[in-house]
């Protein structure tokens, strides 16, 4: 049988199948050799920099990153046992959030081997942990985890003054008193966040093991702003008590008022912004009463009180329903007052029980009498100075006064 050769079209067609079976065989062997090797060769990238990305690099991390408590954990402390670390690589990033989504603080260690929260954690509360690290090639390994800190059989809050939102003299300190006795004093200061605008240095000092005072080297400066922090939830301030307040409190330093009592002269200089603007005759303690010398802060303020000795220890010695005007000094009993009852007194001799007293009348009705300008003139967190009296200076603990603490004294 004679078959006619192939030709024309149809040869070349066959003829360039099997150029493109060549070509393309070398195209598959072009983009092996770019694999750099392995089952996986054909998925590798770099990242620009000519470094294989951790996807090139092929394989699983060495890294190995650790959190404690264990996932799942339940009454967990709420210091000291969340830590996370990273062995055979470095610690990249750690979240911690609570269950609203607040963000718990840390650093990582500067060579990457560990984390810990920058502070206490809260009591009853859940929290989220994640973590990531890399190895010396850049490979990622990332954990996750979930913990719940224990809930306290017994707690305690603090008591405070001023009140959020007042506006108060230069010699208000931010004092807060706990329900329960501190034997953690550190931990509790390390709770509170004392910030100012202007920017001073505020420091707190211990009054017994219940009571924390801040404040600056010097009085306030006439209009700054404080905000104090209370993040005492999940603090244990004694064996076995945790806080559980959360608060913000802020405060405005109003204009600068200073008031200076001259025992022996029977006279008060208020001063604003360091300018005496009014002199007024006063009386003060008598013989065997003398007043405390020293910076004294106003505390309370009262249109009317009753002021009964039983309550200070000078028994039946008076007992006054309607003190008018009447502004606290010290929580022993020393106010600054109005009287009525106390005839030429002011400015000539020295009657009372310890009290400052500004002639006022029965009821406190007239505006125009010393004891009701001052009162009107006056606000809590104010400073009243006495001075040339025969008694010792006031303890910085009876009442606001830490003021007659020297800096170092106040800081040590």
């Amino acid at each position: 049988m004679y078959v006619r050769p192939i030709s024309g079209a149809a040869g070349h067609a066959r003829r360039g199948g099997r150029l493109a079976l060549a070509v393309g065989g070398l195209l598959l062997a072009v983009t092996a050799c770019g694999g750099g090797g392995g089952s996986d060769a054909g998925s590798g990238s770099q990242d620009g920099k000519g470094k294989p990305s951790a996807q090139a690099a092929g394989g699983q991390s060495e890294a190995v990153v650790t959190i404690a408590p264990k996932d799942g954990a339940t009454s967990v402390d709420t210091s000291g046992a969340l830590k996370v670390g990273a062995a055979k690589g470095k610690l990249t990033e750690v979240v911690v959030k609570d269950d609203k989504g607040t963000a718990v603080a840390g650093t990582i260690t500067a060579d990457g081997s560990g984390w810990t929260p920058a502070t206490h954690l809260a009591a009853a509360t859940q929290y989220q942990v994640h973590a990531g690290a890399k190895d010396s090639a850049g490979r990622t390994a990332a954990e996750d985890s979930s913990f719940t800190t224990l809930t306290p059989d017994n707690t305690f809050i603090g008591t405070f003054t001023p009140e959020d939102g007042s506006t108060v003299g230069v010699g208000m300190p931010f004092s807060i008193r706990f329900t329960r006795g501190i034997t953690h004093p550190e931990d509790v200061e390390k709770a509170i966040k004392v910030t100012t605008v202007p920017a001073v240095d505020v420091r707190g000092h211990w009054f017994g093991n219940d009571r924390l005072d801040f404040r600056p080297e010097q009085y306030w400066k006439a209009g700054t702003k404080v905000t104090v922090k209370l993040n005492l939830d999940g603090v244990e301030g004694r064996e076995g008590v945790y806080g559980k307040q959360s608060k913000t409190v802020s405060f405005t330093v109003g204009r600068n008022q200073v008031s200076v009592v001259d025992a022996k002269k029977h006279t008060m200089k208020v001063m604003q912004e360091g300018k005496v603007v009014k002199t007024l005759k006063v009386t003060t303690g008598k013989p065997g009463y003398a007043t405390w010398n020293g910076q004294m802060v106003i505390s309370e303020k009262f249109t009317v009180t009753r002021m009964n000795g039983d309550t200070v220890g000078y028994d039946g010695e008076y007992d006054i329903k309607d003190v008018p005007h009447a502004m606290r000094l010290t929580g022993s009993g020393t106010f600054v007052h109005g009287n009525y009852w106390g005839g030429d007194a002011f400015g000539n001799y020295n009657a009372s029980h310890g009290c400052i007293g500004l002639r006022d009348v029965r009821g406190g009705y007239d505006s125009g009498v010393p004891a009701a300008w001052f009162f009107d003139h006056s606000m809590v967190g104010d400073v009243v100075v006495v001075k040339n009296s025969t008694d010792p200076t006031v303890d910085p603990s009876n009442g606001l006064n830490g003021w007659n603490l020297s800096w170092a004294e106040w800081t040590k």
